[in-house]
């Protein structure tokens, strides 16, 4: 029987970054069984301006997580990103750039979300933006012996019409997953066993190795019972 770990997220959520040690164990220990479906939740139509009201919100619920986790959210990130002129609360670039790589080495899809993360949480990059992202996917994919040139990767990732299709049709498919399990929001684990879907607590995406890893190696050895589709 086929056995698959779907990790739901949105490069722009607070929570999925917390998640971050949680999706370098699941691809150490499971790489094999590991996909990344990234949900939409923040690009098209959830898409917006950064408000100073909405840049508030932002950073009270960014400081939460920091106080519950210990993920950093730098004052830089604060002033550049969340104040910063004209900035868009964006991850359609980010979506689009991590089924490029993945289209690339799907290995390097959860290496390059994770440098997305701290370039904008951290270096207070704008991860909306082709160049921006461009530049860090291009770097990842070069390390890794992959050709890749920035400047012609910031130009498919703005207007290349065969990669926003793919991009739409993954966010489609992971927005089918969350209605298939009933779940709301992300991050998500999803365990998929031939036809059963089984939702795995939130909580598990905050956990060290020590209780991840052997939790969910439980969890690939147990039957599961089969679900409706």
């Amino acid at each position: 029987m086929t056995t698959k770990l779907l990790y739901l997220f949105d490069p722009l959520c607070g929570w999925c970054y917390a998640s971050a040690p949680a999706l370098a164990t699941l691809a150490r220990h499971f790489p094999q069984h590991l996909e990344l479906w990234p949900s939409g939740l923040f690009s098209g139509a959830g898409a917006r301006d950064l408000t100073p009201d909405f840049a508030a919100h932002a950073w009270h619920n960014d400081q939460r997580i920091a106080s519950m986790t210990g993920r950093v959210f730098s004052e830089r990130y604060r002033a550049d990103i969340l104040h910063g002129d004209g900035v868009r609360f964006d991850s359609g670039v980010i979506a689009r750039a991590l089924t490029w790589v993945r289209a690339l080495d799907a290995a390097l899809e959860p290496q390059l979300l994770h440098r997305a993360q701290l370039a904008r949480y951290v270096d207070g990059k704008d991860t909306a933006l082709p160049g921006v992202v461009a530049e860090i996917a291009a770097s990842l994919a070069s390390e890794a012996g992959h050709a890749a040139d920035a400047a012609q990767l910031a130009e498919a990732l703005s207007g290349d019409a065969v990669l926003a299709r793919d991009t739409d049709a993954r966010i489609a498919a992971a927005q089918a997953l969350m209605r298939q399990a009933g779940i709301r929001g992300v991050p998500q684990l999803l365990v998929r066993q031939g036809d059963a879907l089984q939702a795995v607590g939130s909580n598990a995406l905050y956990q060290n190795d020590e209780a991840l890893a052997p939790a969910l190696r439980q969890l690939l050895q147990s039957p599961q019972p089969p679900q409706p589709r």
